[in-house]
């Protein structure tokens, strides 16, 4: 390790920060428009800045957006870009760069984030450290919308994504895509209390034990995803510091897309509902860190969760009752794999069991982990999938249920429902707009595809050296920024 020599932040530079990661794929490329997963996340956050940042609970502050104001009706915005800031090709920031970095996801851009900016129908420049940004209707949640980790900031017409240009504390040393990726510290940070490590690596170990034994041998500082069966136990160990969020980690699903056959067969989609023992999951695949999820995205934390809505629970004859009023005789299968998450054969494997107590045959055909986002998910009928958290409901029902978005992974189109997703952004009276976003969610989980039975608690790894491991309400790993935030001891 590099000699660490103190500064006037207090906090110590130097070292190198060596992350094992669930996330990442052979797939794997730094286009901001390709991420699905952490691995990429992290590493774009490591090079990169993004419009906005989120402090600890989840509220939007600034970051290369330095501040914001909307005007009556949050129909139109202005953003201030903030001045100072040097690329790390020499280059300064300016309002082109921020305009260019949204617009590559918009168009005939395939980008995930595409639905979630399709509202704007003018972006423009008001001079070289302002924007203005109009929408087709008012959304107050704009600024959430924007901190979206798809939206990283780069020049203006830059393309070259094997050497990304950005604006923060790092640059690229190597790309292995499902390997690893090395980073080097390019001195003079901006956020002058951020990236103090030397050099920063991301290794790609998708299997939780690998994880928790390179973090035990001291191979690693750091892992994200932690096996909730051998959490208690590494607790005891006087050389890790295991973090704990409590019901804001990644929603685990298995998704039908309904428009093909025999899902679009809505009491077969009742059925698989009604049929998977949730806490029976629970409990001993996630050794009681989770919740059961009620067949939508939204966690009980976020202000328009529907408190209204009964928790569905496991019920055989439900399920019976609704497989045999579907008509349905042909066979069919739902595709997992640790290439999902880590957990996910484990969970189908007692999916399926819980099932034949209804008399449901369903197959389990266990697929290869690389490439499992870009060769299953969204590809075939009946997936595993997880989403992790959003913290704007408007976010979670555009990006992930709207009709516009490539990421509707259920292909669940209705039209009444994104009317009704666009009404609530507008709605000014709370009390209306929660009984709007109540209704959102009793669509999805009566109608809809997907089968979220989970929200488990984000479960990080440290090695005691490493510090700046706060909890964070969006992501693991303080908001996949601890090669930003972190420093060693």
């Amino acid at each position: 390790m590099a000699t660490v020599a103190p500064v006037a932040s207090g906090k110590p530079k130097g070292g190198t920060l060596r992350i094992g990661m669930e996330g990442g794929s052979a797939t794997d490329s730094l286009d901001p428009r390709t991420y699905s997963d952490s691995v990429m996340i992290a590493a774009a956050l490591t090079v990169m800045n993004g419009l906005v940042e989120f402090d600890a609970a989840g509220n939007p502050t600034g970051e290369l957006l330095e501040s914001w104001e909307a005007k009556a009706g949050a129909a139109e915005w202005i953003f201030n870009v903030r001045q100072g800031i040097t690329f790390s090709n020499g280059k300064t920031l300016d309002a082109d760069d921020i305009i260019y970095s949204i617009g590559i996801h918009r168009g005939e851009s395939k980008s995930p984030a595409k639905g979630i900016l399709e509202p704007i129908t003018e972006i423009k420049k008001l001079g070289d450290s302002q924007i203005s940004i109009k929408l087709a209707s008012g959304n107050a949640d704009l600024p959430v919308l924007l901190g979206d980790y798809h939206l990283m900031v780069v020049p203006k017409d830059f393309t070259d994504w094997e050497k990304p240009i950005g604006t923060g504390a790092y640059t690229l040393e190597s790309f292995e895509p499902g390997v690893r990726l090395v980073f080097k510290n390019r001195g003079g940070y901006w956020k002058k209390d951020r990236g103090n490590f030397d050099m920063v690596e991301i290794r790609n170990i998708q299997d939780p034990a690998a994880r928790t034994a390179a973090l035990q041998s001291g191979e690693v500082d750091a892992v994200n995803r932690l096996d909730p069966r051998t959490v208690d136990a590494l607790m005891k160990d006087p050389n890790l510091n295991i973090v704990r969020t409590k019901g804001t980690g990644n929603r685990f699903c298995f998704v039908s897309r309904v428009t093909e056959a025999p899902y679009d067969n809505k009491d077969l989609r009742l059925a698989l509902k009604w049929g998977i023992d949730r806490e029976q999951i629970i409990k001993q695949v996630y050794n009681g860190y989770a919740v059961p999820g009620n067949d939508h995205t939204l966690d009980a934390l976020n202000p328009y969760y529907n408190t209204k809505m009964a928790q569905r629970v496991y019920d055989p004859d439900k399920a019976a009752f609704h497989f045999k009023k579907s008509g349905i005789t042909s066979a069919f299968e739902l595709q997992t794999s640790e290439g999902a998450w880590g957990s996910a054969v484990d969970c189908a494997q007692i999916y399926q069991e819980s099932l034949k107590k209804a008399g449901i045959t369903m197959g389990v055909n266990k697929v290869s982990a690389d490439g499992y986002w870009d060769n299953v998910w969204l590809k075939v009928p009946f997936c595993a999938v997880y989403w992790g958290r959003r913290l704007s409901a408007d976010q979670v029902f555009r990006q992930i249920y709207g009709s516009a978005s490539d990421w509707n992974d259920s292909n669940w189109k209705v039209p009444a429902f994104d009317d009704l997703v666009m009404n609530a952004a507008v709605e000014l009276d709370n009390a209306k707009r929660t009984e709007m976003y109540f209704t959102c969610q009793e669509m999805i989980a009566e109608d809809g595809g997907m089968i979220c039975f989970a929200i488990t608690d984000y479960l990080d790894g440290y090695s005691k050296k490493v510090m700046g491991t706060e909890p964070h309400a969006r992501y693991d790993l303080n908001d996949d920024r601890i090669s930003e935030k972190g420093w060693f001891a």
